[in-house]
């Protein structure tokens, strides 16, 4: 990332608001949020944001790191005004609970993990909370938070509007329960730390299943899919019209 564009992410901090959800047995979830420039005559679509495992820990600000901040540019805050939540998940756990997994393939657990349960937590309090129109609640993720995208829309599928899985991987088997979210999924086709396998075979099974999907796989891009991701704006366009 250039110097530009770094202190571009660092100037954004004081628009996310630093937070910490807490539930009545004592177990806590950091996040950030971002707030439109509300007014209470209308609604507004709450976005989900999950980073990937090097953002992990409890400092409330590596999540930031990349991608959220796209969410936070002046053009997006304009033409898409929306809560934004981007949780941080503690070190040494995940957003998916996954039971098995090999170079392409995986499997989920049959609970969610404790993160994903805060997180659906937090969910709920913000939806009483804020004004929030449920039927434009997104969820995307980068690379952790790519599985972690399929995992909640796989276990929650009646409360997404749509999602954005960032260089991650599902479970095939739970393509029965994911078949009629709108879905652009997006992998780097020369990806060594995560499979583009993952996003090609669950690209094959949604359609497979009668689904439509969006799909982009970038040519010569490793890893770092994400930065094109969230920076193309055909993709931004494309999820805040989503609606249940």
């Amino acid at each position: 990332m250039c110097i530009t564009a770094t202190l571009s992410v660092h100037s954004q901090q004081s628009l996310w608001s630093k937070e910490i959800y807490k539930n009545a047995n004592g177990d806590s979830l950091l996040y950030r949020q971002l707030y439109p420039d509300a007014n209470r005559v209308r609604k507004y679509p709450l976005v989900i944001f999950l980073h990937g495992s090097g953002e992990r820990g409890n400092d409330n600000e590596a999540q930031l790191k990349w991608g959220a901040h796209n969410f936070a540019s002046d053009k997006n805050l304009t033409l898409y005004p929306a809560f934004v939540i981007a949780p941080q998940c503690p070190t040494g756990a995940g957003w998916a609970n996954i039971s098995s997994r090999s170079r392409d393939e995986l499997t989920m657990a049959p609970a969610p993990s404790k993160t994903m349960e805060l997180l659906m937590e937090l969910i709920q309090q913000t939806v009483k909370k804020f004004p929030v129109d449920t039927s434009r609640i997104y969820i995307t993720g980068l690379s952790m938070g790519g599985f972690g995208t399929f995992d909640a829309i796989s276990r929650y599928p009646n409360l997404f509007a749509a999602a954005v899985p960032v260089c991650g991987g599902g479970d095939l088997s739970k393509v029965p329960l994911i078949k009629n979210i709108p879905m652009w999924i997006v992998t780097g086709a020369e990806d060594s730390s995560v499979s583009p396998v993952y996003s090609i075979e669950m690209t094959r099974a949604l359609q497979k299943a009668g689904a439509h999907p969006g799909f982009t796989q970038y040519p010569e891009v490793g890893h770092f899919s994400w930065i094109m991701a969230y920076s193309d704006a055909l993709i931004m366009e494309w999820l805040f019209r989503q609606r249940k």
